[in-house]
Parts: C-alpha cells; structure tokens; sequence
C-alpha cells in the first residue's frame, strides 16, 4: 500500500494536469451549484405564495444577477483603485509607524535592548507581510480576470439549474442504489435545516453590516472605506474572533491620521457589532445551528491552525455537517 502510494505521487506530473482541467472545468458549476442552493428555496417560497414558478425563477434570478452586476461593475474598478493606492502609500505608513517606535525606543531607554529589537524586527515582519499580502491580493484580481470567460458562464448554469431543479433530484436518485435514499433524503434535509438556513443568514447579515461599515467610514472620511468594508463584511461570517479581526485594518489605518479617527473607527465597529448580535442575526439567523459555543470556538481554533482565514470562515458549516453525519450515524448504530 505504502509503495503504491509513493509511486501515486512520484507520477503527480501526469495526473496534477488532469486534475487542475477538471477543476477548472468545474469551477463554474460548483459555484453555480452554490447559487443555486441559495436561491432554491425563495424560488419555493414565491411558488408557494401563487407565482408561477417560472416567473419566480424569473424575478429572482433578474434581482440576484442585476445586483451582483451592477455591484461588480460600479464596485470592481474602485476596489482595484483603492488597493493600488493602499499598495503605493503602505511604506508611508510604515514610516509613521516607525517615527512611534522610534518615540517609544526615546522614552524606554532604559529597557533591556532585546525588548526594542524584538519591537522592530515585529514592524518589519509587519511590512513585509503587508507586502506579501498586496501583492497576493493584486494577483488574484488579475487572476480572476483570466477566467472571466468561465465566470460569464456562471448564470447561464444557475438559470438551467434552478429551472431543471427537480430533474436534478431525480437523476441524483437514479444513480444512487435504492436502500441509500431514505436515509440520505433525511440526511440532506436535516443538513439543509441547521446549515442551509445559517448560510443564508449569515451572508445577508455579511452583505449588510459589509455595506454599513463602507457608508459610516466614507462619512467620517476613513481612507479605503470600500476596501475596508469589504474586510469588515467578509470576517463578519467568523463568529466571536470576525469582529476583532475585522477592526484592525481600519483602526491601524486610520491610526496613521489621528487618534480621533481611531476612536471614531472603534464607535462605529462596536455599533455595528451591537446591530449584528442584538437585531440582525437573532432575526435573520436565529438558532439554527444548536451547536454548543465551546464547540465553535474549538472548531474556529482548529480552522484557523489548518486553513488560515479560510479555515476560519469554513470551520463553523463543516461542525455543522459534522454534528448531523455523528447524529445520523448514532440513529443507525441504535436501530441495529
């Protein structure tokens, strides 16, 4: 087994090609699979309500895409303006950061030495992680740009999906064996039930205290408020540590203007924050997770270990998964 598997790697080179064809193939289709989730059950919920479902295809998919559209078209081209501008002033900043150092080093003269060089070897892992993390982000923005031939393709797939929707239950049901699609008709709904509707939730609470947060930082004249909001947006879906993370690239900028406008950033985090977890998820997410927040924050941990930031937006909906395959597989060991 040991040797099949190290032979399995020493010929990546002819299967790594396929695999990265494949999944640039696919890319398409699972984001609009992804979609497609979303918007299947307001589509029901539309139809249930008497609208043909036709039209309620019709009219959602029209609102999504012209949203999303319209978002990208109006919000790409200054995102990529702020970034670079980000990009050229981030030594200016550094700088600033630099001549506080320099004042703390002045006043803690009688400090042990170790303690100022360990303060400025962290500025100078801080600029260059920075840097490393601007030019990641500015190559992914040209990268997405390649594939925008594939992206096109993305409404056209969710546009057949949702109008073929039930058609694709019954193929998945075709061609899986006939003792699987009881249990697994269970399994998927009790999945949909505590992850469908907390995805859901979450990314519209995102998509709100996102925009929230670029309108209040345009009004008080924070640099960046669309970039910074989209950061804002984006950790929100992090439960407890997303708030935290969120805040510190708004306060270290705003920090190079004035403490004033660091007091204004941390008012408008903190309101958002009370918004987020006394109105808008208690109404919009609610409970729908019933997991323990020991649990979370253990999850959260391991995520972040593992994968990073994406370990930590990923970690919550695969507990998720994981606590109903537990519950599923508990039922079935009861019943034999």
């Amino acid at each position: 087994m040991f040797l099949c598997i190290y032979v399995f790697f020493k010929i990546q080179f002819i299967w790594v090609p396929v695999l990265k064809i494949l999944f640039t193939a696919l890319t398409p289709f699972l984001i609009a699979a992804f979609i497609t989730y979303l918007l299947h059950p307001i589509i029901e919920k539309l139809h249930e309500s008497g609208v043909p479902r036709p039209l309620a295809i019709l009219i959602i998919y029209l609102f999504f895409f012209g949203g999303v559209g319209y978002s990208v078209y109006k919000g790409i081209p200054l995102f990529i303006e702020q970034l670079k501008d980000l990009n050229e002033n981030l030594p200016q900043f550094t700088q600033t950061y630099r001549s506080w150092v320099t004042e703390v080093h002045d006043r803690t003269s009688t400090w042990p030495n170790g303690v100022h060089e360990r303060i400025e070897q962290g500025i100078n892992d801080l600029e260059a992680t920075l840097e490393v993390w601007l030019a990641k982000v500015m190559t992914s923005a040209k990268g997405i740009l390649n594939y925008i031939i594939l992206l096109i393709t993305v409404p056209f797939i969710v546009f057949y999906m949702l109008k073929d929707f039930r058609l694709i239950k019954k193929l998945a049901a075709f061609l899986t064996p006939s003792k699987w699609h009881e249990p697994g008709k269970h399994f998927l709904h009790d999945v949909d039930e505590s992850l469908g509707n907390y995805i859901r939730g979450q990314l519209f609470v995102c998509l709100i205290i996102g925009s929230a947060a670029t309108v209040a930082l345009w009004i008080f004249k924070v640099p960046y408020p669309l970039l910074l909001g989209i950061i804002i947006g984006l950790t929100n879906v992090i439960p407890y540590f997303g708030p935290i993370i969120g805040a510190v690239p708004a306060a270290v900028i705003a920090a190079t203007i004035s403490m004033k406008l660091v007091v204004i950033v941390m008012i408008i985090i903190f309101a958002l924050q009370f918004l987020e977890g006394n109105v808008l998820s208690p109404l919009i997410v609610g409970k729908t997770l019933h997991i323990h927040p020991l649990f979370i924050m253990l999850s959260l941990l391991i995520g972040g270990e593992v994968g990073g930031v994406i370990g930590l937006i990923l970690a919550v909906p695969i507990l998720a998964v994981i606590k109903v395959i537990i519950l599923h597989l508990r039922v079935r060991w009861t019943e034999h």
